[in-house]
């Protein structure tokens, strides 16, 4: 019951050429900044990658972005990425585009053996209609673009049919964990770490405490240890790096 790695290079060493991961945090809260450092040391290719954002230039899976080591991203938010959208317009990078609740619904629909869900998040747009460009081609047009989506009618009201995700891996940080991989995890930190944890079939979780099983009451776990294979403990000053990805002053 001892999931602890010896090291974040350890956890991640596994990881395939191709492989598809399920990445927690949102902008630049709770990211698993230490395990996203170590897969682009490991230098897999290829990756999938399934994220509410991917980063920013320099930062988070934008390091990954950047190395040219990711091939598709589904994700909800994209703005803060020069990179990701010279990758995407110019054919380097597919990229699947869907509303912030139906990402988080298909994440936790996938970790609970759900296989898919209506929803009405984008009923009457292209979301349901299809069409839209998932990979350009390197001359501006579309390669790849989205499929229409099945729709059925609930009580007089159209809904989607949207897919539960799985991954073969999830990369999250949380504040604590236990040796057993139950989690805890804190404030905006939270985000889509959870339920990206629930969607990978191996998750690897980083935590900023590491504590004995028991020091976590059981009201307090918001993860339980099921769904996560392995634990990477940080160091203070890898806990203490939390950089903020929009700083705001008042004079």
């Amino acid at each position: 019951m001892n999931k602890v790695s010896g090291s974040a290079a350890e956890a991640v060493a596994d990881i395939p050429d191709g492989a598809s991961l399920a990445v927690g945090g949102f902008g630049l809260s709770g990211i698993p900044d230490v395990l996203i450092d170590a897969l682009h040391k490991q230098e897999a290719v290829g990756l999938e990658v399934v994220s509410n954002n991917c980063g920013v230039d320099g930062r988070g899976l934008g390091i990954l972005l950047a190395a040219g080591r990711i091939a598709r991203v589904t994700g909800s938010y994209v703005g803060e990425n020069k990179e990701f959208a010279r990758q995407y317009l110019s054919g380097e990078l597919e990229v699947e585009l869907t509303p912030q609740g139906t990402l988080a619904e298909r994440l936790r629909a996938g970790g609970a053996g759900i296989p898919a869900f209506y929803t009405p998040a984008g009923v009457g747009t292209q979301v349901a209609e299809g069409g839209l460009p998932w990979r350009y081609s390197p001359d501006g047009s579309v390669a790849v673009s989205s499929p229409p989506k099945e729709t059925r009618d609930f009580s007089g009201r159209p809904y989607l049919l949207e897919h539960g995700i799985t991954t073969d891996f999830a990369l999250v940080r949380a504040w604590r964990g236990d040796r057993h991989g139950n989690l805890a995890f804190r404030r905006a930190a939270a985000n889509f770490n959870p339920l990206a944890a629930m969607a990978g079939r191996v998750t690897i979780a980083e935590v900023e405490e590491l504590v004995e099983p028991g020091e976590l009451a059981p009201d307090d776990v918001h993860l339980p240890g099921v769904y996560v294979q392995r634990i990477v403990e940080l160091t203070p000053e890898q806990a203490a790096d939390k950089p903020i990805e929009k700083r705001t002053v008042s004079i």
